[in-house]
Order: C-alpha cells, then structure tokens, then sequence
C-alpha cells in the first residue's frame, strides 16, 4: 500500500482529556484574542442574520433544526481556526486570512466532505419536518405559539424528545465522521476517505471519551446560542481551537503539513 493511503495508528486518551482540549483551545484563544474573536464575530453575525430571517418570515419553528443542523456542519466552518491552533503550536502568531483562507481548503478533498455533511443536514431538516407535521395540525407562526406548544402540552414535549433522539444520532454520526477528518484534512496528511475512516476509528476506540468530548460540544454551543448569539463570539473559537489538540492527541500521525 502506497504511503498517502497507510491508515495512521489511533491512541487511547483519558476520560478527562476532553477537558484538557478545552483548556488548550482556552489557552490559544487568548495567545490570539484579536484574530480568533474576529472569526467569532464574523460567525455570530451570520447566525443572527439566519435567526432574524427566520423570526421576520414567520419561519421560527425552524430555529431548532437550524440548530441542530450547525452542529452538524460547524467542523467544516472551524477549519480557519485549525489553521491558527496549528501556527499557535509552531510558534508563528496567525493572522485573520490565515484563517478566512487557510492554506490546503480549497481542494475536492474538502469539497466532499462538506457535501456528505449538508446530505446529513438535509436529512435531519426533512426527519424534523416530518416529526412536526405529525405532532399537530396547526401552523405556529409566532416563537410565542410555538414555545407554548413545545413547553405546554403533551404534543409538543413529545415532539421535543423525538426530535432531540432523531437529531441527537443524526449528530453524533455526524461528529463521528468529521471530528478528526477536518483538521486532518486541513493538516494535509491524507485524503478524504482515509481522514473519515481515521475519524471513525478514533471515535470508536475511545467511545466513552468522544460521548464525553460530543456533549460538551453541544452544551457549549448550546450555552453560546442561549445568550442570543453573542456567546458564540467566544465559545465557537474556544471548540474549534479545542478540536485540534483533540486531533493532534488522537491520530499518531508524521509531522502535521498545515504549512
């Protein structure tokens, strides 16, 4: 077998290592405050200009599959903040093109990736239709209407558990192709199949861990998207500076090419 196409050995982390990635990702936040919020921004800015379309067309029902659907493309959209953490880690202080346009991206690597990510985007907004359309026959045009139905009554909550477990496994498929996939992609060690199947074997042989390491993912994002978008600016870095360390500490890989 040719050398591009050696599958990389995985290793085995602590229970606790999600918590040191965060810590690394915290650390590096704050080695590039300027640049790594900026990216924030720029992300917390596209999420309120969905939210706000969405809330002046009537649409706010659709808020939470739009939620669970940025879970499931946000590796894609952190690949500029793998480059920083990369550069952070060779000692070089990244700049905001480093990261709008990293370096190795642009490539039909990536490209299928991100088209396997939004067909299971696509799938979790029809499976989130279908759930709705059988849990009531009205329309809630209103976020008043709507909470009232998903909180208040028997339909809605119920609805609310479906969706979560529908959405939930939809995710963590997600999570399970693409958490170490997109920075070994931006790192330029293989190709998109061999990245995949690393990320699966990663998640696999450290289940406990990568359960532990996907719901602080979501809890974070969750807590960003509570206070109105704006903690986005800072959690959205935080994970995606995390997810290389988490990368880096799970693939024994040659010398990351992120250069």
């Amino acid at each position: 077998m040719s050398e591009p196409f050696q599958l990389p050995g995985i290793n085995r982390v602590p229970m606790n290592a999600p918590m040191t990635w965060l810590a690394r990702g915290w650390q590096d936040l704050w080695r590039a405050p300027g640049v790594c919020l900026a990216y924030g921004v720029g992300l917390a800015l596209i999420s309120f200009a969905v939210t706000a379309t969405l809330y002046l067309t009537g649409q706010f029902t659709w808020f939470l599959v739009m939620a669970g659907g940025f879970l499931i493309v946000a590796p894609l959209l952190g690949m500029g903040l793998y480059r920083a953490a990369a550069m952070l880690g060779e000692g070089e202080a990244p700049g905001l093109g480093d990261m709008v346009f990293p370096k190795g991206v642009l490539r039909a690597d990536t490209v299928l990736l991100g088209v396997a990510l939004f067909v299971l985007f696509g799938i979790w907004a029809e499976a989130a239709y279908i759930i709705y359309g059988l849990s009531t026959y009205s329309v809630h045009t209103s976020v008043a209407d709507f909470l009232a139905f998903l909180l208040t009554t028997p339909e809605g909550l119920r609805m609310g558990l479906i969706g979560s477990a529908v959405g939930g496994v939809i995710a963590f498929f997600a999570f399970t192709l693409v958490v170490v996939s997109a920075p070994m992609l931006l790192a330029r060690d293989s190709d998109v199949f061999i990245s995949v199947i690393t990320s699966a074997r990663s998640v696999l042989a450290n289940l406990p861990v990568m359960l532990f390491w996907a719901f602080l993912i979501a809890a974070l994002t969750a807590l960003g998207m509570a206070l109105a978008l704006v903690g986005l600016v800072i959690v959205f870095p935080w994970i995606g500076l995390a997810s290389w360390h988490a990368y880096r500490d799970l693939v024994q890989h040659r010398e990351a090419r992120a250069g």
